[in-house]
């Protein structure tokens, strides 16, 4: 899979045949984006032509309206580690700020579609909108489509399940719900946060439940509060390869510690290990399933009982997964 950044240093021949291009944000990679990747490849296959997708980032919701920003499923790094997955040939990665959206739509397809990629057929959402003030849509795609010899192909897409259309909004509010098992079916994987294990307040090794403290970055779309079973990754390293541990990952703000901390944290138990040194490590988390809310306690003593639950429930439900 080529990864393009910069449209003036193409592959000479890679779009010679031309193109069959699906655009958009793609955040998260769910089950109704691969069906139309798998759209556009199978196409570009068939034609003899070279499958692209064309996505932004950072997220253009974050330039044109950062308060009102949706968290994010998948950051750029995660999106592509995906893509690699999908048979797509090439991903361009179109930077975006403010320069980029003012771009009127007629301009984004003769610079990008038309010069850089030679696009023969865009299949894209029924309501896919681009370009300065949004203008851009199906509509105006199949008219400069007519002028310019290329083959707009408008798809709207079903996930499968419950009749509900997959779609990225959904998912996350599922994932905010702590409905991780509904997302993971739309996501078609786990859902993932990645962020650097730093020093806590070490309060869970104090009472035998040692926790590593994953710092994820604020535009994550993290779980709601509660108690997760899920896979922490240690990524490969010194010649090491990749460990995936079983474990119980606790999202919340410990209100049996605290009456008002400001943040949740989310802090996760590797099951069966009670002495690595994972500070300063990248870590993935994958969670599987929900477990339970958040609690206060009323001591330590109920605390730890209810720890060693949550253990022997997120050893049980990973088991089974």
């Amino acid at each position: 899979m080529q990864v393009i950044t910069d449209l003036n240093a193409i592959p000479s021949g890679l779009f010679a045949s031309g193109s069959v291009v699906t655009i958009g944000a793609y955040d998260g990679l769910h089950v109704g984006h691969r069906e139309i990747i798998e759209q556009v490849t199978k196409k570009a296959q068939v034609a003899g032509q070279t499958s692209v997708l064309v996505t932004f980032s950072p997220h253009p919701a974050h330039i044109l309206r950062p308060t009102e920003a949706p968290k994010l499923l998948t950051d750029r790094d995660q999106k592509l580690r995906l893509l690699e997955s999908t048979g797509v040939d090439a991903v361009v990665v179109i930077a975006f700020d403010r320069i980029q959206a003012e771009e009127t739509p007629e301009a984004f397809v003769q610079r990008v579609l038309l010069d850089a990629l030679n696009v023969k057929r865009l299949i894209v959402g029924k309501d896919f909108c681009f370009g300065k003030d949004r203008r851009g849509n199906v509509e105006l795609l199949s008219q400069l489509g007519a002028q310019f010899g290329f083959v707009v192909e408008p798809t709207n897409l079903v996930a499968g399940h419950d009749d509900v259309t997959a779609s990225s909004t959904y998912i996350r509010s599922l994932v905010l719900n702590g409905d991780i098992a509904a997302a993971n079916i739309y996501l078609g994987r786990q859902h993932e946060l990645i962020g650097t294990v730093v020093h806590g307040d070490a309060r869970g090794r104090t009472i035998g439940f040692p926790t590593a403290n994953v710092e994820v970055p604020k535009t994550m779309c993290q779980p709601g509060d509660g108690v997760y079973a899920g896979w922490y990754v240690r990524a490969a390293r010194d010649g090491q390869p990749e460990r995936v541990y079983p474990a119980a990952i606790n999202i919340g703000r410990r209100p049996t510690f605290y009456v008002d901390a400001p943040v949740s944290l989310i802090e996760a138990h590797l099951i069966g290990e009670t002495n690595i040194d994972l500070y300063g490590e990248v870590a993935t988390l994958r969670f599987v399933a929900r477990l339970r809310g958040e609690i206060k306690f009323s001591g330590i003593d109920e605390l730890k009982a209810q720890l060693m639950l949550d253990i022997a429930n997120a050893r049980a439900v990973l088991n089974a997964s």
